[in-house]
């Protein structure tokens, strides 16, 4: 009996799985959605606006570490600011048309977030941010994560940023307006909706 060797040919990068649970989950409403994620806290899940359950594979390393340099510049800017909520990765939040959406990055003005009661704040928040980042993995499909964006500013964002490392362009969303692309930047601002905030980018691109 032979034994087959693998090589690196062989190894495939895992990619995001959708799965269509649109008959299972009629009978489920926003707090069972919220149960069955908590069931499964190892998974980063997020459901389209047609009741698809899309589970994600956990980050590589690069990325991992581009997400945490993110983070961090964008919470010493927040801390200072003081008008605002951020939040990670882990963070789901329920769209108004439905989708149940996990931003690499977010932001709440605190108008917003203190007008929610406080099983509202537990749960998946039930509004859209007003800034949203996604950082692109090389698990990701460039256009699966533009729909995603294009979704945020349909649902209220006010800015979103599209930040490919991959391609070293960071691609900007606000409402009414056309998607800017910006080709390998020293530093985006956030100006205005985010006063004073300018993320130097040799901190995501390494």
């Amino acid at each position: 009996m032979s034994v087959a060797t693998a090589t690196a040919e062989d190894i495939t990068v895992p990619q995001a799985i959708t799965l269509d649970f649109k008959p299972l989950l009629r009978k489920l409403d926003d707090d069972d959605f919220f149960e069955f994620c908590q069931a499964n806290r190892d998974l980063r899940i997020e459901q389209s606006k047609e009741g698809e359950i899309i589970v994600m594979p956990p980050t590589g390393g690069e990325t991992g570490g581009q997400n945490y340099n993110l983070s961090g510049e964008f919470r010493n800017w927040g801390k200072a600011d003081g008008t605002g909520k951020g939040f990670d990765s882990s963070t789901g939040f329920t769209l108004p048309n439905g989708a149940k959406r996990s931003p690499d990055l977010a932001w709440i003005n605190y108008d917003r977030w203190n007008a929610l009661t406080d099983e509202e704040r537990r749960k998946f928040p039930p509004l859209c941010p007003d800034f949203v980042v996604e950082l692109r993995s090389p698990t990701d499909s460039l256009n699966a994560v533009k729909k995603k964006m294009e979704e945020y500013i349909e649902n209220g964002a006010q800015l979103g940023w599209l930040i490919d490392p991959i391609e070293k362009k960071v691609y900007v969303y606000r409402p009414q307006s056309p998607v800017e692309c910006l080709d390998d930047p020293e530093t985006v601002s956030g100006d205005p909706l985010l006063k004073g905030f300018t993320l130097e980018m040799k901190e995501i691109w390494g």
